[in-house]
């Protein structure tokens, strides 16, 4: 079914508007893919402020070409499904690799993110990254560490001091005479 050419620069310009906002984009091929199957797929991103689109290949060439972003040919052949990732990517990356261990029917061709051009096995490793909050928990325990055992040093310090000012009171407590000074 052929589509007027009003419509064509409107896909494009959306495209284009996509792509700009997107902090990465991810194409897959959808081909055996399921009606109920592209559904789950949709809901399972959506709350990873993903937009999943199938895109006509050879328009989105030409919103690519507007945004000054480069891809592989190879992936914009046959039927594909852009990622358009507006939020953090390696979240998106991960539901997309899970649910196409899966899924049989969809294929990850590669991505783009920032100017960087992405194979499948380094979206699959992006995928493998831990969260955000738990990366930035460990940051935070790394440059909490040296000023926790600073404290602690300091702490003990002043512990072993009250320590022996307690067993001088306990002494006095008995009536033990207290040594003189020299």
């Amino acid at each position: 079914m052929a589509i007027s050419r009003a419509r064509k620069e409107e896909l494009v310009e959306q495209y284009t508007e996509r792509l700009q906002v997107s902090n990465g984009i991810i194409m897959t091929d959808y081909r055996g893919l399921r009606v109920a199957e592209m559904e789950q797929l949709r809901r399972s991103l959506h709350e990873h402020n993903v937009a999943v689109q199938v895109v006509k290949n050879r328009l989105l060439r030409l919103a690519l070409d507007q945004a000054g972003i480069e891809m592989p040919g190879e992936w914009l052949l046959g039927p594909s499904v852009a990622i358009f990732c507006q939020g953090d990517v390696p979240p998106a990356a991960k539901v997309l690799t899970d649910f196409a261990k899966n899924v049989e029917g969809l294929v990850i061709k590669g991505g783009v993110m920032g100017a960087e051009v992405m194979s499948v096995n380094q979206v699959k490793e992006l995928a493998n990254l831990p969260s955000r909050e738990v990366l930035l928990a460990q940051a935070l325990g790394t440059i909490n560490a040296p000023a926790t055992q600073t404290a602690s040093v300091v702490a003990s310090g002043i512990r072993q001091v009250l320590n022996v000012l307690q067993a001088y009171v306990d002494k006095l407590k008995d009536g033990e005479p207290v040594p003189q000074a020299a």
